[in-house]
């Protein structure tokens, strides 16, 4: 039996791992986490009955408490609450489902902790790539990639070796704005940027995939898991989102993975690693898809993936400054604070004016997330 913990239960990626594991003897589920959804996660621990559970919301704490009393389990709350659920070292797997930088620092305590990951949070490598990476080196762990396009490309180069990669291709749908001509980016709603044309995801995930800002940060988690050279990693625009990604080798083959655009069906490859079972949920038929297409990415419409690709060759803090900007400037525009197109540019201007710092700590990293807050929080308010 594989013991986990879902930090984010109660999100788009946790309910689909929670719907995979449910009557599903192989699995046994200890710890959950949510941010603010109470009678979800109050759901689902009557259900599942892990040992402890974290709602970070604190103002949601006694609605918890008091609908679980009759239930033996611990209730924590807040943001070290969930650091004490990613701390905790008898379960085989963590699932970090957690969004944005935030969902860093429970990524590094569980492979601290010599717990393997299966990483949903792309911005845990973005933010922390290399405290990661060394931490893994020296506790032995793994990360078990989450994200469609790397678990694509992690199944892709199984068996094969490093040496002999030519290039990752990452795919990506182009979002909802894909054909529409820059001059209407002024006019576009948060209503358009939620209307994904191919997947169903979080709001947060939804604005990168429209801004195209999540393959800028694909790019980075790619650089990160699979240890590669920037100059290696190319994105192809791919409208029908049935191929996940790519992996070229250099006698000129390129392998991908298909599949219908589900998250079910990455979540199961890593929930059940190194095993492949049954999934029925996953059913393809090529003839439904007789035409795949295939487009260069427009840089000018989407600015987000070239600051992306200038942050990770900056490095040092830049990708942090990034990220962070990214997150707010998101949050932002979902509450209608800042228009759709001054995304990207508030994010150039942070990069342009970000003194770097050489992030060889987690101290570094935070100086970094309080620094960056604190600009854009003086450009577009609180």
């Amino acid at each position: 039996m594989k013991k986990i913990s879902i930090l984010g239960s109660t999100g788009s990626i946790g309910t689909q791992a929670i719907s995979i594991i449910k009557n599903n003897s192989q699995f046994k589920i200890l710890y959950l986490s949510a941010y603010s959804n109470a009678e979800l996660l109050i759901k689902q621990t009557k259900e599942f009955e892990p040992k402890s559970i974290c709602i970070v919301d604190k103002t949601k704490l006694h609605l918890v408490k008091d609908a679980l009393s009759a239930y033996n389990v611990e209730i924590l709350s807040g943001t070290e609450g969930v650091h004490e659920l990613a701390s905790k070292t008898d379960i085989d797997l963590m699932l970090n489902a957690l969004v944005g930088y935030s969902g860093m620092a429970p990524t590094l305590l569980a492979l601290e902790n010599g717990i393997d990951v299966a990483l949903a949070n792309k911005e845990s490598l973005v933010v922390g790539g290399n405290i990661i990476k060394k931490t893994m080196t020296s506790t032995n762990t793994n990360l078990f990639p989450v994200d469609s396009e790397h678990s694509a490309i992690w199944q892709c180069l199984l068996g094969e070796q490093k040496q002999e990669v030519r290039k990752l291709i990452l795919t990506g749908s182009g979002g909802p704005f894909r054909t529409l001509d820059i001059n209407k980016f002024n006019s576009i709603t948060k209503y358009d940027a939620l209307k994904h044309p191919n997947w169903s995801m979080g709001q947060k995930i939804t604005i990168d995939s429209a801004t195209m800002m999540n393959k800028g940060l694909e790019v980075i988690e790619a650089y990160w898991l699979f240890d590669i050279s920037i100059d290696k990693i190319d994105i192809v625009i791919h409208p029908q989102s049935i191929i996940h990604s790519m992996v070229e080798f250099i006698d000129g083959s390129i392998k991908a993975q298909l599949g219908i655009p589900s998250m079910n069906i990455p979540i199961h490859f890593a929930l059940h690693y190194p095993e492949r079972m049954v999934n029925k949920q996953s059913n393809f038929n090529f003839l439904d898809f007789p035409k795949l297409e295939f487009e260069k990415p427009d840089f000018e419409k989407f600015k987000c993936i070239e600051l992306a690709y200038s942050a990770l060759k900056l490095g040092d803090s830049y990708p942090i400054a990034l990220n962070v900007a990214n997150d707010l400037c998101v949050a932002a525009f979902l509450k209608e604070q800042i228009r759709f197109i001054d995304i990207p540019n508030y994010i150039e201007e942070t990069l342009a004016q970000h003194t770097p710092c050489n992030i060889d700590n987690i101290e570094s990293i935070f100086y970094t997330i309080n620094d960056t807050k604190e600009y854009i929080k003086q450009k577009i308010g609180n």
